[in-house]
């Protein structure tokens, strides 16, 4: 009878962690405002973190989301985390990147657009250089930041002459696509990128500039037992 009773204790045990935790939704076509459920989810994944706890599931609709996610807690243990999941069956994307038009054509395939520092917040990649003994430079500053046209990254040049006039890097696989190249400048005020896009107008294209240091990352230490699915 002792042993019977230690059973329906585990049982009735395991059946109230599974009714206390939850699943938060977030989808593109949701708002911060709803409640995260499946009808009604939430817009932004950095917005479900918040309600988030020990056991719980995030869930996150098919879609592409730009945002830096700062989890404010983690799991208890291997057997209570929070699990953050892509909904079954569906695509999503996270990324650190923002889609940038306004883009002004200067001659030969060039063109220039100017960013105010305000739009990258406290962290501007293009004022932010690699660096580390495990590093080679190769005698020039490499910014964090990043060019994108399409999904496909851009080779960043010492010099502006080197984005007008590129020279194709015949040492790869792909050395035309060394040939789109882009450089920046950047003061106090505002961020001044040029990208060659040859034939392409960046304004017609999906072009894209890396403007977040991370994606998912906590700001604390503490944060553990967190799992990432799909």
């Amino acid at each position: 009878m002792k042993r019977l009773n230690l059973y329906f204790s585990i049982f009735f045990v395991f059946i109230a962690t599974m009714a206390s935790a939850k699943e938060y939704h977030v989808s593109k076509k949701g708002s911060d405002i709803n409640d995260g459920s499946a009808l009604k989810p939430f817009l932004t994944i950095s917005n479900a973190v918040i309600y988030a706890f020990p056991g719980d599931t995030i869930t996150v609709h098919k879609g592409i989301y730009r945002e830096l996610i700062n989890p404010i807690r983690g799991g208890e243990s291997d057997s209570k985390r929070i699990v953050y999941r892509a909904a079954p069956g569906e695509k999503v994307e996270i990324k650190g990147s923002e889609i940038i038009s306004g883009w002004k054509n200067e001659k030969d395939g060039v063109w220039k657009v100017i960013i105010p520092n305000s739009f990258f917040g406290d962290y501007n990649p293009y004022q932010d250089s690699i660096y580390g003994d495990w590093f080679n430079n190769k005698g020039r500053i490499h910014h964090t930041g990043e060019v994108f046209l399409n999904g496909k990254s851009f080779y960043e040049k010492e010099s502006i002459e080197q984005v007008f006039k590129p020279i194709a890097n015949k040492n790869i696989k792909d050395s035309v696509g060394s040939t789109f190249t882009w450089y920046c400048e950047s003061n106090s005020i505002n961020t001044t990128i040029w990208a060659n896009f040859h034939k392409y107008n960046p304004n017609k294209e999906l072009t894209e500039i890396s403007t977040r240091r991370t994606c998912i990352y906590p700001d604390k230490p503490s944060i553990n037992y967190l799992t990432f699915n799909g």
